[in-house]
């Protein structure tokens, strides 16, 4: 089979490229198709700042006879610091056909070569981590909002090629109403009488104030850990303004000492549960619809965003005091079941285990692969946070 990759530069390509998924997917009752509009957004320049400093190419796969059988994207973000210099690809899709799929890997392979890249890392996104990130290994349900899907024969692919796990993302998720270990009790109950200390839900009309208590908690949480980045007010009320349409105020909590936010907890109610049966668009109509699913249609997965606590309260109970006093609200007042965290790198214990704490088990796994360009060189997996 005869096989081209024509770069997407059309209206007409970039329709086909938003479509093609659809061929690929037909029979597979769990794949919702992700937004077309937030798949667009990572590919404007006018709204990925990514492009000020990096480039960012996307293909489509033709046969013989002009069909679609294939799409991919490849990026150089130079804010992505690695070992050596590494480029992305991602959006990967292609039919059950390993020639294929290795046509197009090559093809990237050699467009960051040009560039000046070493590695290249799949499939991520042209953007950050928390969205288009990771190809699904294990947990083949209903994705997340945002979050990657693919056919289990994906996996197969890009390990023979000779990609590598650069680092395993686990998902974590159990029933609302589960019980928590003992000592999870035991520990709310131990800060509970610290009068000092205040579990206290996000009030909706007072959003900005919870944006600048989570940039405050964030940066000293997770700002200097690892890889992270801290936030500005100005970021952190930007995030909050976006996720605002969406929040339940039972879902998102804080806890503060004697005023001074020390730990927050945000969460969203999971939108694929609207937006699988809006096909991809997101235009009059189908806003009006979201708005009467989200009016008529029982919501019950909460996805978790972000968890953090500073440093002066790590390893001293704080997540079973705020998770315990969340929790109860939550059961008491609202319909939700069920409960699913945002990936976690197989590389940050201290997050793995506040999960593990909970009684949370693996609901799915994603894998984020690497491939060295310079196959003599030995393969490092992404260092372990201390």
């Amino acid at each position: 089979m005869k096989m081209n990759m024509t770069e997407v530069t059309t209206a007409v390509q970039v329709r086909r490229f938003l479509d093609l998924p659809q061929m690929i997917y037909k029979n597979d009752p769990n794949w919702i198709r992700p937004l077309d509009k937030d798949i667009e957004a990572v590919f404007d320049p006018s709204k990925n700042k990514l492009f000020k400093t990096g480039i960012c190419k996307r293909w489509l796969l033709v046969n013989d006879k002009g069909e679609g059988i294939g799409r991919i994207a490849a990026f150089v973000n130079k804010k992505y610091k690695q070992e050596q210099p590494t480029g992305g690809i991602g959006f990967f899709e292609v039919i059950e056909n390993e020639a294929a799929a290795h046509f197009m890997l090559d093809f990237c392979r050699d467009w960051l070569k040009a560039q000046g890249m070493e590695a290249m890392d799949g499939s991520v996104n042209f953007g950050e981590r928390d969205r288009f990130w990771g190809i699904v290994t294990d947990g083949f349900d209903e994705p997340l909002y945002g979050m990657n899907y693919n056919p289990s024969y994906y996996k197969t692919f890009f390990e023979s090629y000779g990609f590598q796990v650069y680092f395993y993302q686990e998902c974590y998720g159990l029933k609302v109403a589960d019980e928590f270990q003992l000592k999870f009790y035991e520990r709310h109950e131990a800060l509970s009488q610290n009068r000092d200390l205040k579990a206290q839900r996000l009030i909706k009309k007072d959003w900005k104030k919870y944006a600048r208590d989570f940039a405050h908690v964030y940066n000293q949480a997770w700002a200097a850990h690892g890889e992270g980045k801290s936030l500005d007010e100005r970021q952190a009320i930007q995030i909050f303004k976006s996720m605002r349409p969406v929040m339940d105020e039972r879902i998102n909590w804080f806890v503060y000492d004697k005023g001074e936010p020390v730990a927050c907890w945000i969460n969203l109610p999971d939108l694929n549960q609207y937006f699988k049966y809006l096909n991809g668009k997101f235009g009059l109509l189908q806003k009006l619809y979201f708005l009467w699913l989200k009016k008529f249609k029982v919501n019950t997965k909460i996805i978790g965003i972000v968890f953090g606590i500073v440093p002066k309260w790590q390893g001293k109970g704080m997540d079973a005091f705020m998770i315990l006093e969340g929790t109860r609200a939550i059961l008491k007042e609202s319909h939700y079941k069920t409960y699913e965290m945002q990936w976690i790198g197989d590389f940050n214990p201290k997050m793995t285990n506040v999960a593990k704490s909970l009684g949370a088990t693996v609901s799915r796994r994603l894998a984020t692969y690497r491939y060295l360009f310079d196959r003599e060189k030995p393969f490092r997996r992404h260092p372990v946070l201390s």
